[in-house]
């Protein structure tokens, strides 16, 4: 059995590696200073950016929640693989060959590189069946909707066959178990045994931002099928129905670019709006909107201004209305501005592509609604407005909707909207509206989760130390900016310098302790140099450690930075050289002149200051 990877590949591969690559699938990163890339964070709930990665250095730091690392605690991280199955899944992306040592340690797998490899292998074997003659009634089925099969090819559309045990035959001669099968959810047990769960249906593969299969989505075809219209993975290890969202993979680059996210209700919809050029409608996978959902979209579109744009499409039938209420509630996680848009006669987008075109399903977006205004209009569509007791009524319903409303602007406006829609009096909508307000301050304080602070990270402390915490004084912000600058670009410096610079003890506690390990650690010309030195730090200096590697650094570009470190670590050497010129002066005061070690002293200040005069000339 193989055993341990080399240490040597383990260091090849994450050098090879572009960590914002791998973290770019899954977060919207954006520049942010030099060599500094900055986005949501994904491992807490944040509504402004605070998670850096440093390509270079190939590490990330959350200034939110604390989290650090380099690749392969990302990936073991985010998705829960162990270290093995981060540097074998890293090495098969760049098409590099491992190596093990004989007698190591068996590699760790936690069997989610089964499910992905199970899942990945049943899609195969669906799209394969969707060209067998039985499958006529699934291509017979995609084409009365506008989808041929290039457009089934592009999704990844199949077939899965009316028997009993077709695809757990076949996985099974490919070498899974029927446990792996029964894990990934592609097959059911049964009195006699398991069964193929997909049968006799049209499947849609369903995979993570990531682009790997992690579930599917089957729909009836047979009027025999007795079994449910829609049938979805059950949850597993790898999916998890309240964070998935259906073509998520294939639109979360235009998501990101564009800072806009369309969610439908299906796969069909999902496919008309990209054919049509919506490239970044997806859809729920047999669940509703929630909050979860927002938060992985959050991460995509990196949402952090008011800029963006999240469009819902809902039928104007009475499920659809109540699908746009719930998704009201949770919409208010969106920084970015909530529409509704419906098609016209209530067609969705599946429909509306196939009786009017792409064009019209492109028009649906000029159609839409600020969020609000749809839900005010549903809040108030029951009443009678041509009576009094229906406009108060209707108030009573509307108001706490324009009192949830925390923007400064935005709810005086929602207040006079509110009032033409009713023909009622400004003034008295706006009390109304002041009135729901504080019923709902009420019930959020008393409220046991309210006003809660979340959790502090597992294992942190009070006693940290962070960059925020340090003083404000001059040796502290010179030691703070030479430790930032050697740990992002010391690569790119005099090794001597750096070393000189490191050598000498600093002033502030905690920066010293930071010190220490990346002198430890200074060679760094080495990849990975700096990951290696804060991993050697520990609580309460870590986390400054990891804060000064992911900080940006005051410098308009990247040869600014490095001048400007190398003018930082000359700083350093020269505040060591005045410090000790300073003792011999002390110390000469209390020898003979004449003696030997006073020679040796006015000797060494000499020395000093020849040293001294040499860095003031180097630094121009």
């Amino acid at each position: 059995m193989a055993g341990r990877i080399r240490q040597s590949d383990v260091e090849e591969v994450k050098a090879r590696t572009n960590i914002a690559d791998i973290i770019g699938e899954r977060v919207a990163l954006k520049n942010a200073g030099v060599g500094a890339m900055k986005g949501l964070c994904p491992f807490h709930d944040e509504r402004s950016p605070s998670f850096n990665v440093r390509p270079q250095a190939g590490f990330y730091h959350c200034f939110g929640c604390g989290e650090s690392g380099d690749v392969y605690s990302f990936l073991t991280r985010m998705d829960h693989v162990s270290f093995t199955e981060a540097v074998e899944r890293l090495a098969g992306r760049i098409g590099y060959t491992l190596h093990y040592e004989d007698g190591g340690a068996a590699p760790e797998h936690t069997g989610r590189t089964r499910l992905y490899a199970a899942n990945t292998a049943a899609a195969q074997f669906f799209r394969a069946q969707l060209q067998t003659p039985e499958a006529e009634i699934a291509r017979r089925f995609l084409g009365e909707r506008g989808f041929d099969a290039g457009a089934a090819g592009h999704f990844g559309v199949g077939y899965a066959p009316k028997g009993w045990s077709a695809m757990h035959d076949a996985l099974r001669s490919q070498g899974f178990t029927d446990e792996e099968l029964t894990n990934a959810g592609l097959v059911s047990q049964g009195q006699r045994g398991v069964y193929d769960r997909f049968r006799g249906r049209v499947v849609w593969p369903i995979r993570d931002v990531t682009g790997q299969v992690i579930g599917f989505g089957a729909r009836r075809l047979f009027d025999d099928d007795k079994g449910p219209k829609y049938l979805n993975t059950p949850e597993t290890t790898v999916y998890k129905k309240a964070q998935v969202l259906y073509g998520l993979d294939l639109a979360k680059r235009d998501i990101s670019r564009d800072h806009r996210v369309v969610v439908v209700e299906g796969y069909t919809d999902v496919m008309a709006c990209h054919l049509a050029g919506i490239t970044t409608a997806i859809a729920t996978c047999g669940t509703a909107f929630g909050s979860d959902h927002i938060t992985v979209l959050r991460r995509v579109m990196g949402d952090d201004s008011t800029a963006g744009e999240v469009v819902f499409t809902f039928d104007p039938d009475a499920a659809g209305q109540k699908a746009a209420l719930r998704a009201f509630a949770d919409a208010k996680r969106f920084n970015a501005q909530t529409y509704v848009a419906t098609g016209p006669e209530g067609l969705d987008p599946c429909d509306l592509r196939l009786r009017r075109g792409d064009a019209a399903v492109r028009g649906l977006m000029e159609t839409k609604v600020p969020m609000v205004e749809f839900v005010l209009d549903q809040r108030i569509a029951g009443f009678d407005l041509a009576s009094v007791e229906g406009r108060v009524g209707a108030l009573r319903a509307a108001a706490p909707v324009v009192a949830e409303l925390r923007d400064a602007l935005l709810q005086p406006e929602y207040v006079r909207v509110l009032a033409r829609r009713l023909g009622m009096d400004t003034e008295d909508v706006r009390r109304e509206v002041e009135r729901a307000g504080r019923g709902a301050s009420r019930r959020d304080e008393r409220s046991p989760d309210a006003a809660r602070d979340p959790e502090p990270p597992s294992g942190e402390t009070l006693t940290r130390v962070t960059l925020a915490s340090l003083p404000r004084t001059a040796d502290a912000t010179l030691e703070r900016d030479a430790l930032m600058g050697i740990l992002q670009f010391g690569h790119r410096l005099d090794p001597s310098l750096v070393t000189r610079a490191l050598s000498l003890p600093f002033r502030h506690p905690a920066l010293d302790a930071v010190r220490r390990a990346v002198e430890e650690s200074s060679d760094a010309q080495r990849p990975g140099w700096a990951v290696d030195a804060i991993g050697r730090i520990r609580e309460p200096y870590r986390s400054l450690g990891a804060e000064l590697l992911a900080a940006d650094f005051p410098a308009l570009d990247d040869a600014a930075a490095v001048a400007s470190t190398a003018d930082l670590a000359r700083r350093l050497v020269i505040r060591g050289l005045d410090t000790e010129k300073n003792e011999m002066l002390g110390a000469i005061q209390r020898v003979p002149a004449a003696s030997d070690e006073g020679r040796a002293i006015r000797l060494r200040l000499r020395e000093l200051d020849a040293q001294r005069q040499q860095l003031v000339a180097e630094a121009g």
